[in-house]
């Protein structure tokens, strides 16, 4: 008699790159005969994905594990898996922070995901590093269809003082550019529209090409109309890039260059390996070679030792800069780096007041920047339908700005479409057909 099929239900938190390892999860239980379901209530195995990347993000995990414990007292044989950072960061501290959980595996790991639910019964840890995650091929299991994430690299060299990263998902490794241009040839013939390369610093890819080369390669697949990518290190931001991506008809002209702060003091106590000055000069060579570029940035306010002039510099560096859109958050010191460590912590206070005066500033610019683009034509990918509203398409500009469109029988998901820009909001952009 064949045994009852079992379910899964991941949970994911965090970033694109934690997005697509759930996607391998998905696929290599998927190739074991498991079926994914949309609640945990009705699921065998319950994965956890999560970061650790910020203190918010930790707590929030933690807060959802409290709730599955309960679920699993009604479900005795309830197997309940953490996978990402926060178990790499945790390993076996985790089973004993909260005995109920069966099995942690790290980042690195999760090609062993359906070894380790096996073994689950024994509290199974697997955490440890993989020097050979890049070599490794794993099934993926995507719910969309016409954008696709592909990793061309994993880890990180760059160990910022804030950063956890390096501690959790290990040292650089690159792809091999032969395994990257096959997947994307793969997602092409399925129908793939766009892919979206991720890279802790992609732009620090070295195997048998480099970034720029890369891409390059990637542009001349047939059937991929787009390509993006994050995210992007200033330090190896390089000329020879910026050529690539101004020559490639494919890539999008958006880029993610997270700066951190405004204060070239700062800068150095992140070990960011760049002054603003480098930073502000690359930005001006990106719009000299590519003048309708979007560039969009990273921000942390209240950094150990940010005095009032350092957080204004920071303000001054969004007007100069006039980024179209920037992710802002509070220093968040997290065990295990040396920013945690540092003299002259930031009053939690202070420092929410700070990221408050950050965001207003951007959202006038955000808007300010959107309000110009009424009246133009835009030419956007339709990748989906509006979460809020059914009679909406939804699509987004090479800009990577969200733009909503009327529902109609000449639209469908895929298509690329010149649209008209009839009102613009600070999030989003609105058409009429």
């Amino acid at each position: 008699m064949r045994n009852e099929q079992k379910k899964y239900y991941i949970a994911t938190f965090g970033c694109q790159m934690n997005v697509h390892d759930s996607e391998k999860m998905a696929g290599i239980l998927n190739s074991n005969d498991y079926k994914e379901v949309s609640s945990a209530q009705d699921a065998d195995v319950v994965i956890f994905n999560t970061c650790s990347i910020r203190e918010k993000a930790e707590h929030k995990f933690f807060s959802e594990l409290g709730r599955i414990k309960m679920l699993k007292k009604k479900k005795p044989g309830l197997k309940i898996a953490v996978a990402g950072c926060i178990a790499q960061q945790h390993g076996k501290k985790l089973l004993k922070r909260a005995s109920f959980v069966d099995c942690v595996i790290g980042p690195q790991n999760i090609h062993q995901i359906f070894d380790t639910l096996q073994h689950a019964d024994r509290s199974a840890v697997t955490s440890g590093g993989n020097e050979t995650i890049a070599e490794t091929e794993m099934p993926v299991f995507r719910k969309t269809d016409i954008s696709a994430l592909v990793n061309i690299m994993y880890g990180c060299n760059n160990f910022c003082s804030y950063c956890i990263v390096p501690h959790t998902r290990g040292r650089e490794q690159s792809r091999a550019s032969q395994s990257i241009i096959n997947e994307i040839r793969s997602l092409a013939e399925k129908g793939y529209k766009e892919v979206t390369l991720l890279g802790q610093n992609v732009n620090s890819y070295a195997s048998d090409l480099d970034f720029p080369e890369l891409l390059a390669k990637i542009n001349e697949i047939e059937g991929i109309l787009r390509i993006r990518f994050v995210t992007s290190n200033p330090k190896d931001l390089s000329e020879k890039l910026i050529e690539v991506m101004r020559d490639s008809e494919k890539i999008c002209e958006h880029l993610h260059l997270p700066l951190q702060s405004g204060s070239t003091k700062i800068l150095s106590m992140m070990n960011r390996k760049y002054s603003y000055e480098k930073y502000f000069q690359k930005v001006e060579l990106l719009r000299k070679m590519i003048p309708d570029i979007a560039i969009t940035t990273d921000i942390i306010a209240g950094f150990p030792q940010e005095t009032d002039d350092d957080h204004a510099l920071t303000m001054n560096s969004l007007r100069e800069l006039s980024f179209d859109g920037i992710y802002a958050f509070k220093f968040s010191p997290r065990k295990g780096t040396s920013a945690a460590l540092m003299d002259g912590q930031v009053d939690q206070t202070v420092r929410a007041e700070r990221l408050q005066e950050i965001l207003d500033i951007q959202n006038d610019i955000t808007e300010l920047k959107n309000k110009k683009l009424e009246g133009t034509t835009q030419e956007i990918l339709i990748d989906g339908i509006d979460e809020k509203d059914s009679g909406l398409y939804t699509g987004r500009t090479r800009t990577n700005k969200i733009i909503t469109v009327p529902k109609n029988d000449n639209i469908r998901k895929g298509l690329l479409l010149n649209v008209l820009i009839n009102q613009a909001n600070r999030h989003s952009l609105n058409t009429i057909l």
